[in-house]
């Protein structure tokens, strides 16, 4: 049963309802049902409301405008996320209206850049419960767990176990945060109702010594589990989800490097799966490339590539690039060999010692080095790089504030009239280079777009607007195709699919001032765009797709949820 039919019923007279069992203070509590002060004096008689609200009706804007005040009174980022956070466990209709309306101004504050500091301080700011607590006690009675929840239509589960947060490694049970926000933007941009998202913490422990030794802690306080044990609990995990939420697609959040790759690698044949720091990221940065060459007049295979940070982001730029280099008509070795990727130990080589599974696809022989004249025997720095092959195309992904040097980028505009420079890293202190620093270097010549966001730059009297290359523009809606086409597999093809529909969405304005992202205020014009060219493909290749007979529009309209407030009906 769809979103919308389950929540829009209509009457002999064909007029829309909502049919409500709760009463009085039950109502008021459930933060999906309540209208607070907006609920109509009929309302207020039929669901012995009265005397529990003040007198007077409130409308739907007046709300809004209540609570943006609200929002504009707070002084700081965390101070307005807590309070949006409360709005949300209070109303959700009111939250997502609010933040609908204020998109551009809130996004930040609901997710990166200002999750990050909620996650730090979770355990002292904890205010009610959202979610679902998995440990390696309660693994097993998941679907117990399950049969108290509200709702029992999950259509999405973002899942963290709390090792790779954003910039910030290890949070524990804090990391909870993350997927609290990615599935407000889920609602936000593809209209997944509320209900119908689950977040989940996988609580085994934590190595952050800090949080280990506060007594406000309210995670499992020991240190993680590792290998076969960490290997058995996923297992679990997993099987659990795919019995009692047998219709969830299941997004994989912020774990470390190498459980990233493993668990993606592993499950994505067994549940509708995928990981955003892998794929989302790739896809979103593909998207900002292919613009990017747009600007250029030039192809993806006139680029040499440079991908500064070989963890789980890194790698899934590297693969998303590869795959857009193969739809160019490039073969394997030849795409292979345009992408150079680097990690605190330098240019990625064959030859090194103990060298992650995941990063050998990209690896270089070392005797290509031969001829280079390199700054440190033995490894070959990001300057050595530069110096040595013709990168166009350089990629932060390192968590490393400043690591773009002026002589990389001075270097790099040797080699091609507009270099494309993307510092990705969140939050802002961690940005590989400031946009004005990268336009000051090139003369203004640069193409960049960032992970954080950016006000506009004047240089020069040209003015530049920095595209956010956010993975909002693309989990949405790849996860909202995989829901409404019913996929048992989410594949690396809906991911580049989903890199050309974003590319598609940029405007030409927006080209000329050098921006190869939309807006975050677009978010739900780019979401359809995307799902909607994701389920077009399906179509076409796939012989047994659901979708073979059904208008993709109306299907896609059919789960998106609108936060508005409809009439209650007394059951």
């Amino acid at each position: 049963m769809t979103v919308g039919k389950y929540l829009r019923w209509k009457d002999a007279e064909g007029k829309e309802f909502r049919p409500v069992s709760l009463s009085g203070t039950d109502l008021l509590n459930d933060r999906n049902l309540n209208k607070s002060t907006a609920f109509s004096y009929e309302e207020r008689e039929l669901f012995n409301l009265n005397g529990l609200l003040p007198p007077r009706v409130q409308t739907f804007e007046d709300q809004i405008k209540r609570v943006y005040q609200g929002f504009k009174n707070a002084s700081t980022d965390i101070e307005k996320y807590l309070f949006l956070r409360s709005l949300q466990d209070r109303n959700e209709t009111l939250f997502y209206a609010l933040i609908n309306r204020y998109v551009e101004e809130m996004t930040p504050i609901i997710y990166t850049p200002t999750v990050g500091k909620a996650c730090q301080e979770f355990s002292h700011r904890y205010q009610k419960a959202r979610g679902l607590y998995v440990t390696e006690e309660n693994v097993d009675n998941m679907g117990e767990m399950a049969r108290h929840f509200p709702n029992q239509d999950i259509k999405i589960i973002v899942v963290t176990d709390s090792q790779g947060i954003l910039g910030l490694g290890d949070q524990g049970v804090g990391g909870m945060g993350i997927p609290i926000g990615k599935l407000s933007l889920y609602t936000l941009g593809a209209g997944i109702h509320p209900t119908q998202c689950l977040p989940v913490a996988l609580d085994i422990g934590t190595d952050n010594a800090d949080l280990l030794s506060d007594p406000m802690y309210l995670g499992v306080p020991k240190k993680r589990i590792r290998g076969e044990e960490y290997r058995a609990f996923i297992a679990k995990f997993v099987e659990q989800t795919k019995r009692h939420f047998p219709k969830a697609v299941l997004q994989w959040e912020d774990f470390s490097k190498s459980n990233a790759f493993d668990n993606l690698t592993e499950y994505e044949d067994v549940i509708p799966s995928f990981n955003d720091d892998i794929q989302g990221t790739g896809s979103v940065v593909l998207a900002g490339i292919i613009n990017a060459t747009k600007i250029k007049h030039e192809n993806l295979a006139d680029q040499v590539y440079a991908v500064y940070g070989a963890g789980a982001g890194g790698v899934g730029v590297a693969d998303q690039i590869f795959a857009g280099l193969l739809k160019e008509g490039l073969s394997h070795e030849e795409a292979r060999a345009r992408i150079f990727t680097l990690d605190s130990r330098g240019v990625v080589f064959d030859n090194r010692e103990g060298l992650d599974e995941y990063k050998k696809r990209y690896a270089k022989s070392w005797e290509m080095t031969q001829d280079w004249q390199l700054e440190e025997e033995g490894k070959a720095s990001l300057q050595d790089l530069i110096n040595n092959v013709p990168v166009t195309v350089l990629l932060g992904c390192s968590g490393v504030g400043g690591a773009f040097t002026q002589a990389h980028v001075e270097k790099m505009h040797t080699h091609t009239e507009r270099p494309i420079i993307f510092p990705l890293s969140n939050p802002t202190s961690n940005c590989e280079a400031l946009p004005e620093d990268l336009y000051r270097w090139t003369n203004g010549k640069a193409i960049v777009a960032t992970g954080s966001p950016f006000d506009d730059i004047e240089f020069e009297g040209n003015t530049y607007r920095i595209g956010q290359g956010n993975n909002v523009f693309i989990f949405p809606g790849v996860g909202l195709a995989a829901i409404a086409g019913e996929v048992k597999k989410i594949t690396m093809d809906m991911f580049t699919t989903a890199s050309f529909a974003l590319a598609e969405h940029v405007s030409e304005e927006d080209l000329a001032m050098g921006c190869v992202f939309p807006r975050i205020s677009e978010l739900k014009e780019v979401t359809l765009k995307v799902a909607t060219e994701i389920l077009e493909r399906l179509r076409e290749t796939d012989a047994d797709s659901s979708l073979r007979d059904k208008d993709i529009h109306q299907e896609l309209a059919s789960h998106m949820w609108e936060p508005v407030y409809l009439p209650y009906r007394r059951v």
